[in-house]
């Protein structure tokens, strides 16, 4: 029997992305499908999630994020299976790899090379992927629903996106995407009754560190903190283009600048009603 709520975590095995699976899945009529890049990662997570929660609707799907004809397979399955989507989070994300902007000491001499760019394919690129599936299918769902919501997208994004982060210029860059994205997205799928935000965590305890030593020195913020912020979005429809900031115990929204001057929002505006740019 297909559930009445079918819920995406990108990246779900692990991290931030299975604190959100664990929240949803106690929740009656759910299935939750898992996409992740590491089969056995994967495999191995919904055998000890189906093990502590017998009950659960969960599956996965091998999936590299950054490749369109990955994700493109894996969602085609994911409503082929459940004839729905309505939740999806545009999780999966990665760190910085290699540095974007400087030589690495030693190779100055062999002439400027490109940089790595799996970052942002990853954590940007990836989630534009997210978006777009999320949206085609959502827009498939049956007349008779039309009344509500069809859907909601979450993204993570991080507060590297929302401050200077000098350290990793490329994930930052990533993640300042994803806020531009959401804030950028949020009023054109609202009017197809589509809702899309973010999360910006502060530093919390994954795997996507490349050494368990970093948080030794860091203020970490709990798993709870994303969980009460999911929550708030999946439960309060009246949100939709914001940004939530997590640290510590605290779920706080970070607004966007202020207009410079009234002729830049009413450009801004201008551009709205005349339908291009």
């Amino acid at each position: 029997m297909q559930a009445k709520r079918s819920i995406i975590v990108t990246g779900g095995a692990s991290g931030i992305g299975l604190g959100i699976t664990k929240h949803f899945i106690q929740e009656p009529d759910t299935h939750i499908t898992i996409l992740d890049i590491n089969p056995n990662t994967g495999a191995q997570t919904v055998d000890n999630l189906r093990s502590e929660f017998p009950s659960a609707g969960i599956s996965f799907e091998q999936c590299d994020v950054s490749s369109w004809e990955s994700q493109a397979a894996a969602f085609e399955n994911v409503y082929k299976n459940q004839d729905r989507i309505d939740i999806v989070f545009a999780n999966a994300g990665i760190t910085e790899k290699g540095s974007i902007l400087i030589h690495e000491e030693g190779s100055q001499d062999q002439g400027p090379t490109k940089p790595n760019l799996a970052t942002l394919n990853v954590n940007l690129i990836g989630t534009l992927y997210s978006v777009r599936l999320a949206t085609y299918y959502m827009l498939k769902k049956s007349t008779h629903e039309e009344h509500g919501s069809k859907g909601l997208i979450v993204c993570t994004a991080s507060n590297a996106g929302l401050y200077p982060f000098p350290i990793a210029p490329g994930y930052a860059t990533s993640k300042a995407g994803v806020v531009g994205l959401v804030r950028s997205a949020a009023r054109r799928l609202a009017a197809h009754k589509i809702r899309i935000n973010a999360l910006a965590p502060a530093v919390i305890e994954t795997n996507i560190a490349s050494n368990a030593d970093l948080f030794k020195s860091m203020i970490i913020t709990p798993m709870s903190t994303v969980e009460r912020a999911v929550a708030q979005f999946a439960d309060d429809e009246s949100l939709t283009g914001r940004i939530t900031e997590l640290h510590g115990e605290h779920v706080t929204f970070a607004e966007p600048p202020r207009y410079v001057d009234g002729d830049t929002e009413k450009n801004i505006e201008n551009f709205w009603n005349l339908g291009y740019a």
